[in-house]
């Protein structure tokens, strides 16, 4: 696009309250970083897919494909969890959990390969004390223990806590990717992260009144954890409804999904504001931007 045809088009979404400030950009995103840190981008992202990656493969018996990439660093799980994965009473919710375990995979190592000599090492990951936390901020210390791994209803709460995490995480990073063909394959995730998440909040708007744990119903959890990060997250978030309505997407005003920035992400990995370790990751994740 050459610069006039750039300023007319600029120019075009100003008249239509589409300028960079109503869609979220701010003032500079819309330049061409100043130096190339794609790489440094893609570990990020990397790093967030280690966890998800994680996280399903645990609940599916397929751990051992994930610990087979990136190195030897721990991942703590609960002592509970059966080495071959959870016990699913709901065909369908089994049915889902496999198929986001086969992405999350994939996505491990298409971002691994395309970094080959520079991707980072698979950090510290905590599936288990850290859901704990989680579930004790979110809950005002109602809820005790949280494991994700009890029961399908746990597990999606837990898989709710990540999902729309991964959809705001990619959609911030566009603006910091300088090469086209890195832009398209993180557009390409980002929209398998969002039907990932569009599925979890499915499943727990269909058993929303169901009291889950604490005296409190699955509404009421989820909405909680979304409050929690939108605290620490930069405000960008919404529960599983809103004005008696449902919320299938985290939206900002025109029906978009918020774009957060790597600080807000870390901030709720972490599960503490301007952290730079702790939470899902014990020890920080690997790479520059941490």
């Amino acid at each position: 696009m050459s610069e006039m045809n750039r300023r007319e088009a600029l120019g075009t979404l100003g008249k239509l309250g589409l300028g960079a400030a109503a869609l979220g950009l701010g003032g500079s995103a819309l330049a061409v970083p100043a130096k190339n840190i794609d790489a440094d981008v893609l570990n990020f992202a990397l790093n967030l897919e280690y966890l998800e990656a994680a996280f399903y493969a645990a609940a599916v018996g397929r751990l051992s494909e994930v610990r087979a990439i990136g190195g030897n660093a721990p991942i703590a799980l609960p002592a509970n969890l059966p080495a071959g994965g959870m016990q699913f009473k709901d065909s369908n919710v089994q049915a889902y959990v496999n198929s986001i375990a086969d992405d999350e995979i994939e996505h491990v190592k298409f971002l691994h390969g395309a970094l080959g000599a520079a991707a980072v090492a698979r950090p510290l990951l905590d599936l288990s004390s850290a859901f704990d936390a989680a579930g004790q901020a979110a809950s005002g210390g109602a809820i005790k223990g949280f494991n994700p791994y009890t029961n399908e209803l746990f597990f999606l709460h837990g898989a709710f806590i990540f999902e729309d995490v991964g959809v705001t995480a990619y959609n911030g990073a566009a603006t910091l990717l300088t090469n086209p063909d890195y832009l398209q394959a993180a557009a390409s995730i980002l929209a398998a992260e969002a039907y990932h998440a569009g599925s979890i909040r499915t499943f727990l708007l269909q058993s929303k009144d169901i009291v889950a744990a604490a005296g409190l119903t699955v509404e009421q959890i989820v909405n909680a954890i979304s409050a929690l990060r939108a605290k620490v997250g930069g405000g960008k978030d919404k529960g599983l409804t809103e004005n008696s309505k449902a919320v299938l997407l985290p939206d900002n005003a025109y029906g978009g999904a918020f774009a957060r920035t790597t600080r807000e992400v870390l901030n709720i990995v972490y599960l503490a504001p301007d952290a730079h370790k702790g939470g899902f990751f014990p020890a920080g994740l690997n790479g520059a931007i941490k």
